[in-house]
Formats: structure tokens, sequence, C-alpha cells
């Protein structure tokens, strides 16, 4: 009987029988010996994980005291790649031996920004990261033959333009259906303004984090900050396992470790923008304050790809610097002989390798294709190779990110983040990308709903060049 049938409500992301599956998942991808609590599981009947996030297998409710023993003794198992995947700050910057130096005094306005105006560099970002974020929504959570198949039909192969329908035979949209709550916002006859999304909502949160704090803001911060703006309904995976977790009185950094299966996927990674926007020219700072808010939901490589990101979009920020000395600075806040470092490695070798993108793509497919689609790890992997093959051009930089399948639209919005700093203004950007947005982006983080790119830009930027 379906849970609808018994009046059951069930909360994707949150319940403990739904959670076992992921966690042993996690298990095996961190070299845990699980096979007992595993044996345990499946002799009572219990799932295993979803291949799709936020498909919730509806475990039999009375699965649940057996989930949640197994839960807390599945966190107790030491992982041998501990060592090498480190979450506390100290460790990782141990673990980094070209840990880049921040610049002393802290660059202000004029002197971060060798090339060009550090305004127009964070207007061209926030459309960027949006034009990315747009452009995957349709064909999140579709395999990659799908997001192959539905952009060929339509004469869109290699990707080039906004997702369409028009033209997609019925059986075509019946083997691979559109995220449907996104197609109705983000398929090309259907933008009117950037629609809501959480790849936007965390960017606006992080920002008002700094008008609200300061660069001195903690992780207990930005939790108060959550509960205060942030609504329950439009948390994710780890991220809502963290606001379930403060609810109940868990304080971070636990937030993140407690029954949280999801604690290495990519949720940090799409909060780390605005904390490289504005440390331009100063990757480690991006990276220290991109570790203070990750560590509220995730652990080793999640928060080793917020670090990454954070530490590439400075970069990129401070001007004079081009998409592969960007990566190089992102590289530079990982420890190395991490799972994300190696991805990221591979990516980059893999695009420098081959002309041919799609074959890139299928090789990061065989190689990493074991993990989650949501997991950090090929996500950032696909996130190098995108911007690696695209060598700074934006339409390429979006376009070779969502084409590579896993989370599309987060990837799509973090390379168009990286392409529009490289771009520096706005106006580099090609029409055709930004004026359907409309200078217009909803969110349910209210105080910003409605709000132009322009605009924000210009608060970013405020929190820039504090002194």
């Amino acid at each position: 009987m379906s849970p609808a049938a018994t009046g059951l409500l069930r909360l994707t992301w949150v319940q403990p029988e739904d959670l076992v599956g992921h966690e042993l998942r996690q298990a095996a991808e961190d070299g845990r010996d699980a096979a007992p609590l595993a044996a345990r599981w499946h002799a009572a009947g219990g799932p295993p994980a979803p291949a799709t996030a936020g498909a919730s297998p509806a475990a039999v409710p009375a699965l649940r005291p057996l989930a949640e023993q197994l839960l807390d003794a599945l966190s107790e198992l030491p992982s041998p790649l501990a060592a090498h995947e480190p979450t506390r700050l100290d460790a990782i910057t141990a673990a980094c031996p070209d840990w880049p130096a921040s610049p002393t005094p802290r660059p202000r306005e004029g002197e971060a920004v060798r090339d060009g105006d550090l305004l127009d560099r964070l207007h061209a970002a926030w459309l960027g990261r949006a034009v990315g974020c747009l452009l995957g929504k349709p064909v999140e959570k579709l395999p990659l033959d799908g997001i192959r198949a539905l952009a060929r039909v339509t004469g869109n192969w290699p990707l080039d333009d906004w997702f369409t329908a028009r033209g997609v035979p019925a059986p075509l949209l019946a083997a691979y259906p559109w995220n449907r709550r996104s197609a109705a916002t983000s398929l090309a006859e259907n933008i009117d303004g950037m629609p809501e999304d959480d790849d936007l909502n965390y960017p606006l949160l992080a920002l008002l984090l700094l008008r609200r704090h300061g660069r001195a803001f903690s992780t207990a911060d930005v939790a108060r900050l959550w509960l205060d703006e942030l609504p329950a309904g439009r948390t994710f995976t780890a991220e809502r396992i963290a606001y379930r977790n403060l609810l109940d009185g868990v304080e971070p950094p636990l937030t993140a470790v407690r029954r949280n299966p999801f604690r290495e996927w990519i949720g940090a990674q799409i909060r780390a923008d605005v904390h490289g926007w504005t440390h331009p020219g100063d990757p480690a700072g991006a990276a220290r304050q991109a570790h203070r808010d990750a560590v509220l939901t995730h652990t080793g490589n999640g928060v080793h790809g917020a670090m990454f990101v954070a530490a590439a979009l400075a970069a990129a920020a401070g001007g004079g610097t081009d998409v592969h000395q960007a990566l190089a600075a992102g590289l530079s806040v990982v420890p190395p002989r991490s799972r994300l470092a190696a991805a990221v490695r591979l990516g980059i070798a893999a695009a420098r390798e081959h002309r041919d993108f799609d074959v890139v793509v299928d090789r990061l497919h065989a190689e990493l294709g074991g993990y989650h689609w949501v997991h950090a790890v090929p996500n950032a992997a696909l996130l190098a190779a995108a911007l690696t093959h695209a060598d700074g051009d934006f339409t390429r930089s979006v376009c070779a990110a969502v084409s590579g399948g896993w989370d599309t639209d987060s990837n799509g919005a973090t390379a168009g983040s990286v392409a529009g700093l490289l771009a520096g203004h706005p106006d580099r950007l090609p029409h055709r990308w930004t004026s359907p947005l409309k200078n217009r982006l909803a969110t349910s983080v209210a105080s910003f709903d409605g709000i132009g790119f322009d605009t924000l830009a210009a608060l970013t930027h405020t929190e820039a060049v504090r002194p």
C-alpha cells in the first residue's frame, strides 16, 4: 500500500528508514566496512538508496527503530580515507602544500581588479550564474542519453541554446520527461525572468549573511539566518537534514554528521559563490569563508567542493587571470590526496586531451559514474572539464557544463558564474542568454524577491570592498 493510501506524510531526505540505503552507499564510497550492518538492513526488508535524489523509496515506517540504530552505528565506522579528506580547516590547510597566501593588506576597490571594474564583473557573474542554472533546470535528473536525445532532435547539439519542447516527438518526451516543475519556467518558450531555484537562493542568503554579520560570521550565524529566512521546504538533501538537526537542538558542526548521508553531496558547493566574489584576488580568504558556511551541512569532499569553487571564483574576480589559473587556485585549497582533487585533475586532463567534449563526458561517466549524480566528486570533475574545454568562452562554458549531465543546473550555474567573471562585463555576455532574464529574480528569500541582478551586483560589490 502506498503512503498516500495510508494517509502517511512522507518527507523526502529526512525519514530514517529512507536514509539507510544512502548511508550504506556513502560507506562503500569512503571505504567503511558496513557489510554486517547492511546484512541486517536487507534481512529486515530495508530498501536500497534510490537512484534519483528526492525519490523516497517509501520504506515501511516499522523499520524506523532499526534504521535509527543502523544510522548511528554506521556513523561510528572508521573510514580509511579520512586522513586524506579532512573536514577541519587546520587539517585542510596543513594538507595543502600550495595553500595560497592572502594579500596584506586586504585589497580595496581599485587595487583588487587590474583589468576591469569589479562591479561590472560581479554583475556578469550574477547573470552568468542565473543563465547556467536556468539552462540546466529542465534536464535536471535526466540521464545523459536523454539530455543528448532531447537536444539533438531539435538541432541543438552540441548544446548551444535553451532547451525547447517544440518539435520533440511525444515518444521521446515520454521516455525522457522534462523536470516538470522546472520546464514550465525554463524551456525557451516559457522563460519570463529568472524563476526561483536553490542555486540562486543560497547566494542570496550568503549575501544577507555578510550584510548582517560581516566576514567574521560564524557557522552558528549561518544556522540562525537559515532559521529566520529560509523556508524549510526549500531545503534539500544535506541542507534539509541539517535544518532538521537544528530544530532537534543539535548544534553545528554536529548538524552536518548526525544521520546525514548527503554530507558529501553538492549542496555546500552551490553556496560558495558569494564567498569567492567578495574576496577578489584572495582565494585563501574565500576558501576559509566558504568553509565556515559549508560545515553546517557537509564534511570531507562536500566541504572541499565549496572551498574549490570559492577559491577559483576569488581568483577570477581579482582580474588578470584566465580560467586555467582560476582552476589552479581552486585546487590549491583542496587536499591533493582527496577524491575531489583527483576528480578535478581528471576533468582537466581529459578536457585537454580530447577536442570532442562528448568524449570527455563519456570518460568521466565511465570513471565516476558509480557516485550518486548529486555527489560533489563527479560534479566537480565535470565542472573543471567544462571550464577547461571552453577556455573562458561563456556560451561554451555553460553549455558544456549542462551537456555533461549529473547535476545540470548546479554545474551550469557555477560555470556561468566563473565565465561571467572572466567576461568582465554584462554586455559581453550574449544577449540571447541574458535578455530573457528581464533583470528579475524570483526567490523564497522574501527580502530579495523580484530583485534585479544589477542591484544584487551593487550589494555584493559593497561587501567585496568593505574594509
